[in-house]
Formats: C-alpha cells, sequence, structure tokens
C-alpha cells in the first residue's frame, strides 16, 4: 500500500472512533440520563407524616442573577411567578446593570409578597460579577433547597414541584438540568449542536449520579442544590474568580461528596442560548479561561483538529473520486454511517435542535475553530476577558480557576 493510501486510511480509521465514540457518549446518555418531564414523581414525604395528611414540600428559593437583561427578564421571570410550588421564594439579583433591569426587578417585588430584589452596586474585588450575584443572592435565601438559574430562562408549569420531587426521592444534594433551547437562526443552531456533543462527552453527563465516578455538570439555566450539601462545601468563595461557574458548581458539589444528578429537563426549562453567530461569538470569549486555558497554542490545536474531526465524514469520502487511492475511501462511507447515527440519536434524545441543524453542525467547525481563534486572540490582546462590563485580568483568573475539561 502506497503511503497516500496509508495515510488517508489511518485518517479514516481515527475518524471512525471519533464519531463512534460519540456515538457511545450518546447511547450513555439516553439510558442514564432521564427525562424529567415522563417520569412518575411522587410528592415528597417527610418524617412523622400520617396517613391522609399532605405531604410536606421543603422551602425552595430561586436566585436569579441579572445584569443588564432587561429585554429578556420580565418575561422569564413571570414563568417563575406563575409557578404553584407551594413554599417558594423567588430572589432577583440585580448586578451592577445599566439598563432597565433593576425597575424591572423592583416592579417583579412589589407585584408578589415571594419576590425579593436585591441591588448590587459595587463588585468587591477577587471577584466575578456573577459568582458575586449568586453568592450575594444565596446568603439571602431562605430555602432548604437553591436554584440558580439565568434570567433570561422559562420554566413550564409544574417544573418546579418536579426537580425538587425528584430530588427529594433520590436524596441529592445536587441536581443540574439540561434545558431545552429555543430556535436561533440555522446556523446558530448549527453550531450549538456541535457544541452540546462537545460538551455532553467531555463531562460524561451519563456518570455523574455514580458516587465512584469523577464526572461532574453543572448548568447555568437549571443548578439546584440542597442547602444542607453546599454548606458542606468551601462556598461560592471558591468559585469566585471561575468563568464556568455553572460546571463549577457541579465540580465543588462532587467534589464535597454530595449525591449528585443530571436530567434532561426538555419540556420544562426553554431558553435561547445563542440567537445570532455574533451572540455566540461574544459568548464564547470567556472560552479564554475554561477552554483554552489562557494558551494560543492549545487554541490552535483545537482550531485544527474540530474541523478536520467534524468535516471527516465529507473529507474521507473524496478519495473514492481518484481510481490510486479509491480503497481508502470505502472506509469514509462507515465514517458517515456513524456520523449520520450519532446526530440522528442526539437529536432525538436532546430535541435542542432539529435533525436538519443537526446534520449540518459539522459543516459549521471551520467557522468555529474561527471563532476558537478570535477567542485567544481577544484574551492575549487584551490581558484577559471581558466580562459584564469588567475587564478580568488573565493571571488573577489564572490563579482562581478550578475547572479543567481536556
Amino acid at each position: 500500500m502506497d503511503w497516500p493510501t496509508t495515510f488517508l486510511a489511518a485518517y479514516a480509521g481515527l475518524s471512525l472512533l471519533y464519531w463512534l465514540r460519540t456515538a457511545y457518549a450518546i447511547v450513555r446518555l439516553r439510558r442514564g440520563v432521564p427525562l424529567l418531564a415522563a417520569l412518575d414523581l411522587a410528592p415528597p414525604v417527610r418524617a412523622g407524616a400520617s396517613a391522609g395528611r399532605p405531604a410536606r414540600w421543603p422551602r425552595l428559593s430561586v436566585v436569579v442573577p441579572a445584569c443588564n437583561e432587561a429585554a429578556d427578564l420580565e418575561a422569564a421571570a413571570r414563568t417563575l411567578l406563575a409557578q404553584d410550588y407551594p413554599d417558594l421564594e423567588l430572589i432577583f439579583v440585580d448586578d451592577r446593570s445599566t439598563d432597565a433591569t433593576g425597575a424591572i426587578i423592583d416592579r417583579l417585588a412589589a407585584s408578589d409578597p415571594r419576590a425579593k430584589a436585591i441591588h448590587i452596586r459595587e463588585l468587591p474585588a477577587g471577584w466575578l460579577g456573577k459568582v458575586h450575584a449568586l453568592g450575594r443572592g444565596l446568603r439571602e435565601s431562605a430555602g432548604e433547597f437553591v436554584l440558580f438559574t439565568d434570567a433570561d430562562v422559562h420554566f413550564a408549569p409544574g417544573a418546579l414541584s418536579r426537580a425538587v420531587a425528584y430530588a427529594e426521592q433520590h436524596r441529592l444534594g445536587h441536581l443540574a438540568g439540561l434545558p431545552e433551547l429555543r430556535p436561533g437562526t440555522f446556523v446558530t443552531d448549527a453550531m450549538i449542536s456541535v457544541f452540546l456533543r462537545q460538551f455532553l462527552t467531555v463531562t460524561r453527563a451519563w456518570a455523574v449520579r455514580d458516587p465512584r465516578s469523577r464526572a461532574f455538570i453543572g448548568i447555568g439555566a437549571f443548578n439546584m442544590v440542597r442547602r444542607a450539601a453546599i454548606e458542606a462545601t468551601p462556598g461560592l468563595e471558591w468559585l469566585r474568580l471561575e468563568q464556568g461557574d455553572d460546571v463549577g458548581l457541579g465540580l465543588m458539589m462532587k467534589r464535597s461528596g454530595a449525591r449528585c444528578d443530571v436530567v434532561n429537563a426538555r419540556g420544562l426549562v426553554a431558553l435561547h442560548w445563542y440567537r445570532t453567530v455574533r451572540d455566540a461569538a461574544v459568548g464564547s470569549e470567556k472560552g479564554w479561561a475554561t477552554g483554552l486555558r489562557f494558551s494560543l497554542l492549545r487554541a490552535l490545536v483545537a482550531a485544527a483538529l474540530l474541523p478536520a474531526l467534524e468535516l471527516s465524514p465529507i473529507l474521507t469520502l473524496l478519495p473514492l473520486a481518484f481510481e490510486p487511492v479509491r480503497p481508502a475511501g470505502y472506509a469514509g462511507l462507515a465514517v458517515l454511517a456513524a456520523c449520520a447515527a450519532t446526530i440522528g440519536l442526539m437529536t432525538r434524545w436532546g430535541r435542542t435542535v432539529s435533525l436538519a441543524r443537526g446534520l449540518a453542525g459539522p459543516l459549521t467547525a471551520p467557522l468555529l475553530a474561527a471563532l476558537t481563534i478570535r477567542t485567544a486572540i481577544l484574551g492575549w490582546r487584551r490581558g484577559g476577558i471581558m466580562w459584564r462590563g469588567t475587564l478580568y485580568p488573565t493571571e488573577m483568573l489564572r490563579g482562581g480557576m478550578r475547572v479543567r475539561f481536556p
């Protein structure tokens, strides 16, 4: 076998392993991460409850940090106010907003006795704004359970009751919920489908519930903790400079020995993540920390590998058009089949994007690579990350980094 054929066959083999590994991860997700809306859940039963006596629902506090979220906050908050959870506290934290966010949360608090407004005027040194806001909300809360969520997240009726019932049934200290993503542009959703496959594979979400596993996960849209469990951790101060604060919370809870789990919250929790490519580009700037670990070299390697692997279902078929290397192209058929099966399984389970957008995902790999390079260049030139109107220097973030993904 000549060297071009050998090289192309090796590339096809590595690509097949990549897609088979991803397919394995999706199969494990389907089996190991339940759909919360489909579960048969009973109300919590507390010690001392007698026959015919209603079960007591634990008090639940929902902490919603918001920084310049006037466009999305009120509509999302109304879905929380509409919840019928028996003992609910809602805490809206205005984190130094310069738009109408502060006025909106004051109006929300005035409209419902369950709601409370907190205003943060200054950011203490050595803290990220969102983590500080979460900590402030936690200190002001009184619930036995505390749900951290974002200001643009919508909750279906009964979502909170189902989540607490599940946590009580399994005696959880931390529950993360994978939300339903509402559609944006075709290209943006295709890009998101690639990121989700990568994220769920790397985090091994299906293994989070296994106390022997080191797998952990956290989701900004839905991170619920039991107060007793989070009080047994170093606290949010441990995460004060962690850009991936949501995943960091999952790491902290798992390290503390708390029972952790993750559910598919499709149909119960939903949001628009990134509506446009521009939104995704801005959002990806945080990747200079957790994803790239402040390394231009890591960015270059990632930008080269991602298109090579994601576009492999097409690239490995190209040898079929050339007689001398045609045998290597036959392996590309297996790569294509593995890719199609993987994406089909993912879209059917997650329902985050349509099948058409999922299948188009690999085609966006060059764009994702370009955004990776952009993130690295901006992080290097700025000397840090600009987030929520504040520049956080690289050296400061490096010292507080907790989450390290491969």
